[in-house]
């Protein structure tokens, strides 16, 4: 498959143009789409023509350019199953236009349009489906039907949308992630500590203007286990820690009592 870098400079200039004509100008009932940087892939989005069993239909088919086009003719594949003599079960397309009938002056206009032309008329001489071509020829309203068939299951599924020319767009995924870059730093923030915390649920709420930090408990009044120490339990504290003073008066006293 040949990509712009080895496509011919005048080649990939001719290209540019005819794609930037079809953007600005469609083909009735066609939307080319093309990757900017390899326009040896075409794709297009083709309408079923009215009074056709592919009527309401949309079909993607895609064109691919040889490395030596476009003195070689594109080959041309129906990415969209479709019940058609010209279209084989892979979707290769057998038109003329892209074969014995093919001119290097033929444009991809040209190639398109025959293209959708053969939905209105098909020609089951030059099947690709066999069963297609027989029973176009022996009972065309059975065709009409298995068409519609397939119209109905494949033709009518919603199609990512193209990108249509060989323009760039900007691409919308990229402002996307720059604001969610933006929502991440701003969560990161208030994680790490950069934002005020919000105030606790639990927290007293002040009454009447007044200050209730007054009235809670100060850290020396917390123990470990983080509940306030009761009144009872810091007083036999302190009497426990002057007993070794008592007890010291106590056996002075015993010794002045002997030497009297």
């Amino acid at each position: 498959m040949a990509t712009n870098e080895n496509l011919p400079p005048n080649v990939i200039k001719q290209l540019a143009k005819e794609l930037k004509n079809l953007d600005e100008t469609p083909p009735e009932g066609i939307k080319v789409g093309v990757n900017d940087d390899n326009f040896s892939v075409i794709f297009a989005d083709i309408e079923g023509p009215a009074g056709t069993p592919y009527e309401n239909g949309v079909f993607r088919m895609r064109l691919i350019l040889s490395q030596d086009f476009p003195h070689s003719p594109p080959k041309g594949y129906f990415m969209t199953k479709i019940f058609h003599p010209n279209i084989a079960s892979n979707g290769e397309i057998c038109v003329n236009a892209l074969k014995r009938d093919w001119n290097p002056t033929l444009g991809l206009r040209h190639v398109l349009t025959v293209i959708r032309c053969l939905l209105i008329e098909p020609f089951p001489e030059s099947a690709l489906n066999e069963q297609a071509g027989k029973m176009l020829l022996e009972n065309y309203d059975e065709y009409a039907r298995h068409a519609r068939i397939f119209t109905g299951i494949h033709g009518m599924k919603p199609k990512p949308k193209l990108k249509s020319g060989a323009i760039s767009e900007p691409d919308a995924l990229n402002v996307d992630q720059t604001n969610a870059s933006a929502k991440c730093a701003d969560q990161k923030i208030a994680i790490s500590g950069g934002a005020p915390p919000l105030p606790s649920p639990l927290a007293p709420k002040p009454e009447n203007g007044q200050d209730l930090s007054a009235g809670m408990p100060s850290s020396a009044e917390i123990g470990v286990s983080g509940s306030k120490a009761a009144p009872t339990t810091l007083k036999k504290e302190a009497a426990l820690a002057k007993v070794p003073v008592d007890k010291k008066k106590i056996d002075a006293r015993k010794k002045s009592l002997k030497r009297l």
